[in-house]
């Protein structure tokens, strides 16, 4: 293939281990210009961009999964390992494979070279970090490794400008002319045998071309003597999430005003201009009110995810994996759980997908079970409203927010019942598979990055915000035409609603929930509530809405206040730590278990224990003066 003569976008594939600084690079490669997806029949996420070469040349980049062998033990490493060899249905071949190593710590990363020189494509090493590793005193002579791998070496610091200038500079020459790639081979799942025979060959070329300093009293380990400290180390993570649950409340109001007052002079001008009828009533209670009353929230959710991108890319969040792992193994819980759940707390969507990391099925399937009852970002509109409907705005101990430290208890609830659920789920299903040792490589402290954190958050709250203007909106037309059909007849003395479908839907269900202390305006909630939790605020603004003026869908929480007793907002609380109230999530159960049976169990369990939570949590509440 001739530079001078183009034949489309030269298609790369970044391959590394984990915490190889892969994403980093491809941030930094492709900024803005990344499409986020799935690939094709299964939930791994497919990251890809374009960038330009300096001679001109259109370059396709596909950042796969992170990887220590081609062996490909979980579902993500079989992705990468099909994307490889092009195998990948609706993927197209790579030209060249760029293997992606963290200077620092090459022992693992040349084995997988080793590998990769097998398949048969051309390939180039990126030492990567490579300041961190010369500061550190490693010495490297680029020109033996390459010699002893037999492919081209290029170094590269992906978090510094002008850190990766050598690795595109190198690219015209390598489109031009492409490293000489082994003969095809039939490639073959490399037996534990063959895995420690390229290992040790892996740690003769490490010997050879790379001079290692003695252990040093770096940073990293100064630090980890604190924070993997047993018992500092909790402290310090529970202060962490402490910390980013009051965030979430106290960070988020000044935005969240801005928003707010936006969409209520948006109403007023629909009001304004339109005349009182149907159609004035759908644009502003059901459209603006309704989508609004949920996009209000996208500044406590872009905080939350603020704070999971910046532990992870500090490195901070494999420490917790490590810390949690006693906890968890106890709950019957691989300790490799602890990233997908802490994942769950912004949706359980990437969490569960987040457990292909666990190689073992029977842990993974616990996993995705419990990954449900971590408190998703979803369910944040609704704890939001009914805390500050219902909790008094005050500080406690003169700087602890009563609001936040009650959102930390729900959260705290979620958590203490994952566990719980874990220890009966292993023992009930599993109980003679005892969980697989913990193992996992701790990578260095670096400080994150704005770039990387930034387009993570922009992904995030476009997935958000789409989120608001699919599931959401088309839930809220449902609920508008529910509430507002059929009209009352003539003479009628009543509000409008209560002569609507949804007022027939919330009063059939009545039976069923008055004893958890639900009426039929939050039954009316609840049944779209299925297709996403954070529809249940909207349908509550609409239904007050029509109910109660077109003022009302501004004021729904001091509506609520006024029509609920405490008891029921507690009720309603608990029902929203354990309800199955996301289709999605079910969807993805269905998927990553790939069994009907699984999600009925998830839906199942998840359901009896919210209608439980909600029956005490009601009484308890009724028992003690709140109803």
């Amino acid at each position: 293939m001739s530079a001078a003569e183009p034949a489309g976008p030269w298609h790369l594939a970044l391959v590394g281990n984990p915490n190889s600084g892969k994403t980093a690079l491809f941030n930094a490669l492709t900024g803005s210009r990344q499409k986020v997806a799935n690939y094709p029949g299964v939930t791994v996420e497919r990251k890809s961009g374009v960038f330009q070469t300096p001679g001109g040349r259109s370059v396709h980049l596909l950042d796969l999964p992170g990887t220590y062998s081609l062996r490909a033990r979980s579902p993500d490493e079989q992705v990468t390992r099909d994307a490889v060899l092009g195998h990948l249905a609706g993927e197209t071949a790579p030209d060249m494979l760029l293997c992606v190593a963290d200077a620092t710590n090459l022992r693992i990363a040349l084995r997988l070279v080793l590998e990769l020189k097998r398949v048969g494509r051309p390939l180039m090493l990126a030492l990567n970090m490579i300041d961190i590793a010369k500061k550190r005193g490693f010495e490297f002579d680029l020109d033996r490794l390459s010699a002893e791998l037999g492919v081209p070496v290029v170094t590269s610091t992906a978090v510094r400008r002008g850190g990766i200038e050598a690795l595109v500079a190198r690219m015209d020459t390598l489109i031009a002319d492409p490293p000489v790639a082994p003969g095809e081979q039939a490639w073959a799942p490399p037996s534990s045998a063959e895995l420690r025979a390229t290992q040790r060959e892996a740690d003769r070329i490490l010997a050879a071309a790379v001079k290692v300093p003695g252990r040093p009293d770096t940073l990293t380990g100064r630090l980890d003597s604190v924070l993997l400290h047993p018992v500092f180390g909790i402290v310090i993570l529970l202060a962490v999430l402490f910390v980013m649950f009051q965030a979430v409340f106290t960070w988020a109001t000044p935005v969240m005003d801005l928003i707010k007052a936006g969409f209520e002079a948006l109403g007023a001008q629909v009001q304004a201009r339109l005349p009182e009828g149907l159609l004035q009533s759908f644009i502003q209670n059901g459209v603006i009110a309704g989508v609004g009353s949920v996009i209000v929230f996208l500044p406590q959710i872009v905080i939350l995810f603020f704070f999971i991108l910046m532990l992870e890319d500090l490195g901070y969040l494999a420490r917790a994996a490590f810390l949690m792992d006693r906890i968890m193994g106890g709950a019957g819980l691989h300790g490799r759980a602890f990233i997908p759940l802490l994942s769950s707390f912004a949706c359980a969507i990437p969490g569960i997908m987040a457990t292909r990391v666990i190689d073992n099925r029977r842990d993974r399937l616990t996993t995705i079970l419990v990954a449900p009852l971590m408190t998703c970002s979803a369910r944040i509109p609704v704890y939001v409203l009914i805390i500050s409907a219902f909790i008094p705005d005050q500080q406690v101990l003169g700087w602890i927010s009563l609001q936040g430290l009650v959102m930390f208890g729900l959260y705290a609830v979620g958590i203490a019942s994952a566990l719980l659920v874990s220890f009966v789920a292993k023992r009930l299903f599993w109980r003679d598979h005892p969980t697989e040792p913990f193992m996992l490589e701790l990578p260095d402290y670096k400080l994150p990055q704005p770039k990387s954190i930034l387009i993570g958050l922009y992904t995030k709250a476009m997935m958000f915000l789409k989120r608001a203007g699919t599931t959401i909106f088309s839930m809220m037309v449902l609920i508008w035409f529910l509430a507002s059909f059929p009209r009352p007849p003539e003479g009628a003395t009543e509000p409008d609603i209560n002569y609507s479908l949804a007022s027939i839907i919330g009063h059939a269900l009545e039976p069923l929930t008055a004893p958890i202390g639900f009426d039929w305006h939050i039954n009316v909630a609840l049944v779209p509530g299925m297709a996403a939790r954070e529809v249940a605020v909207a349908a509550l603004g609409t239904v007050y809405a029509i109910e109660g003026g077109t003022e009302a869908a501004e004021k729904i929480g001091a509506t609520l206040a006024q029509n609920w007793s405490l008891a029921t907002a507690l009720a309603l609380l608990a029902w929203y730590i354990f309800a199955p109230q996301c289709a999605s999530t079910l969807a993805v159960i269905r998927r990553e278990t790939g069994s009907w049976r699984w999600m009925a169990v998830s839906f199942g369990y998840m359901l009896a224990l919210a209608y439980l939570a909600a029956l005490v949590t009601y009484n308890v509440a009724r028992m003690l003066g709140a109803g």
